[in-house]
């Protein structure tokens, strides 16, 4: 420890001491090769990135960069992480034979990581049912309903670029651990003073290897939930262009797509190897217009019908159509979300099975566009914090009582049905399609359709600025920039006098023109919103997977016609031009 001392200068006594921990204890002797070059090369700055915290459960589990240290996705973070889980399972669940399912992604290392993790369940005597190939986080969900499982666990640090993997954490209802059982998990690993408290020491015979039988029950459930088949029999030639993007949605979103009665789908070969390397995109995002690029190129040579993209893990999916000039053009999630609800919505009410005790469910940062739609329907919605979990956790706590339809996010996660507890590209693949293709039928674009929902409830146009703030002193940046928005909230924004600010943390709404308060039936989280007397809803919020702070933004505007789209559209970019502006975030 005392060459660490004398020769860093910028770490805390508790970094150096982990660095130290690391370098003598019970590691492998490459990780401590590596971690002495840091230290020999004095590169004081990375080795504290590595070392100054531990990662944390955000609202997507676990997840960082790989490499060496107690910041870093590996093996002993891994191991730690998954005792900590062994540990609090056995106290839920006492005297009960406990179970886990585990899946991974394409990435770099996800099938060691996973492997790591089943280990070490098999190690403490729980039973590991484990996807032999890389699977979807959809089916990962699935599976823990379908063997009753008290857990999973999928490798996957979905969209974020190719240095990243994560740890997704998963509780008996097949939804992502949330609140208490997150924090709990977290106590639990943080008792854990040793790497030598992690039993490694697998047994073999506790771990069952699971794949196409599985395969096959998660997608009958799916062809059940299918709304418009005699529309797909007449329109089974509709021309789909699909991309994994080197990921895990090449096994079953062509497979699901046959199921429902597709005959005309093509796969962009250049993206359908699984990759962890990404090699033909910056970011394996669906959000992401370049990651699209390969799959429109394609469709406008062919001239397809529909283009969809999956993301490494399948739990996100962006697609592109047709608009009135024959240019394909990308949907947001927003959009995407609004039309697969209200295509839902009408195919449930045409079948006469609203009954008053239907929901729907989205994110506080998703258009309200939903919320309008469902309402005039007569069915239910719920809005959640960010983050799918907590849309599973409404689904369960409704359970039995309610009848979940469909729910969504604003970054392109979208559930049908409720056999899966997180979202679903694989089942969304499915259902954009058998929309475009009922569209079709009724000789109609689903560019059609979206502007008549707009002529219907409202034009509604949304915008996310992030701005990434790395390492420690991103960190501090970010938690800085939150505090000033909640001491001095703008008084106006885009002209428009800001009457409310929701302040998620201390679970408040103020009222900023009279300073009345109520309270928020949310849980805390670290989020602020802002509306104004016009209807404009800005939401701040730092990522919980990735560097960055997020800004989200909604307006809207009455569309009296198809033919004022091009004008609406163009106020309405004004406006949130203006509030970028406003907040001095350009």
């Amino acid at each position: 420890m005392s060459a660490i001392e004398s020769q860093f200068k910028k770490a805390d006594n508790a970094t150096k001491s982990k660095i130290h921990t690391w370098l003598t204890g019970s590691y492998d002797e490459t990780t401590k090769k590596e971690i002495q070059s840091l230290v020999d090369a004095g590169k004081e700055d990375e080795l504290i990135e590595c070392f100054y915290k531990d990662l944390e459960f955000g609202t997507g589990g676990l997840r960082g960069l790989m490499g060496v240290g107690s910041n870093r996705m590996n093996k002993y973070t891994i191991g730690m992480a998954t005792q900590g889980l062994c540990n609090y399972l056995k106290k839920n669940f006492p005297n009960q034979p406990l179970k886990a399912a585990i899946a991974h992604d394409s990435r770099n290392n996800s099938d060691f990581f996973a492997s790591t993790t089943a280990e070490v369940f098999a190690a403490n005597g729980i039973h590991v049912y484990f996807f032999k190939a890389l699977r979807s986080t959809p089916e990962l969900s699935f599976a823990i309903r379908h063997f009753g499982c008290q857990t999973g666990v999928v490798l996957t640090a979905s969209h974020n670029p190719k240095e990243y993997n994560g740890y997704k954490a998963y509780w008996n209802d097949g939804g992502q651990v949330i609140a208490p059982h997150d924090k709990n998990i977290i106590a639990e690993v943080q008792k854990i003073s040793s790497i030598d408290d992690v039993n490694f020491k697998s047994n073999p015979a506790l771990i069952t290897e699971i794949g196409e039988e599985v395969d096959n029950a998660y997608m009958d459930e799916i062809v059940k939930l299918s709304v418009s088949p005699a529309a797909i029999k007449r329109q089974k030639d509709l021309k789909i262009v699909f991309t994994p993007i080197h990921g895990t949605g090449i096994v079953l979103v062509p497979e699901i797509l046959k199921r429902f009665g597709f005959e005309n789908v093509r796969v962009v070969q250049e993206q359908a190897v699984p990759d962890g390397n990404f090699p033909t995109v910056v970011y394996p995002n669906p959000e992401e217009k370049d990651a699209l690029s390969l799959a429109v190129k394609q469709a406008t040579e062919w001239d397809a019908d529909l283009v969809m993209a999956t993301d490494p893990d399948a739990d996100r999916v962006g697609i592109a159509i047709k608009n009135d000039k024959n240019e394909f053009q990308l949907l947001n999630g927003n959009q995407t979300g609004s039309l697969l609800i209200l295509y839902m919505l009408q195919a449930w009410k045409n079948a006469n099975k609203i009954t008053g005790k239907e929901f729907i469910v989205k994110t506080i940062v998703t258009t309200d566009l939903i919320e309008k739609i469902a309402t005039s329907f007569g069915v239910k919605y719920y809005s959640t914090l960010t983050g799918f979990k907590y849309i599973a956790a409404k689904i369960k706590e409704l359970e039995g009582k309610e009848q979940f339809i469909a729910g969504g996010e604003e970054s392109y996660g979208y559930l049908i049905g409720d056999s899966v507890r997180d979202k679903d590209a694989i089942a969304s693949c499915a259902f954009i399609a058998e929309m475009v293709a009922y569209a079709k039928d009724q000789g109609k674009t689903l560019y059609d359709t979206l502007i008549d929902m707009y002529v219907e409830y409202g034009f509604y146009k949304e915008h996310l600025t992030s701005l990434t703030k790395k390492g420690k002193s991103g960190a501090e940046e970010i938690q800085t920039m939150m505090k000033e928005l909640r001491a001095t909230p703008p008084k106006t924004l885009s002209g428009s006098k800001v009457e409310w600010m929701f302040d998620y943390d201390s679970q408040v709404a103020t009222n900023l023109l009279d300073g009345s308060t109520k309270k928020s039936e949310l849980p805390k989280e670290n989020v602020l919103q802002f509306k104004t007397a016009d209807g404009t809803l800005v939401s701040a919020r730092p990522s919980g997977t990735e560097p960055k702070i997020k800004f989200y933004f909604s307006v809207n505007e009455p569309l009296a016609s198809k033919a004022e789209f091009a004008t609406v559209d163009k106020k309405l970019d004004a406006k949130i031009e203006r509030l970028i502006s406003d907040l001095k975030l350009a």
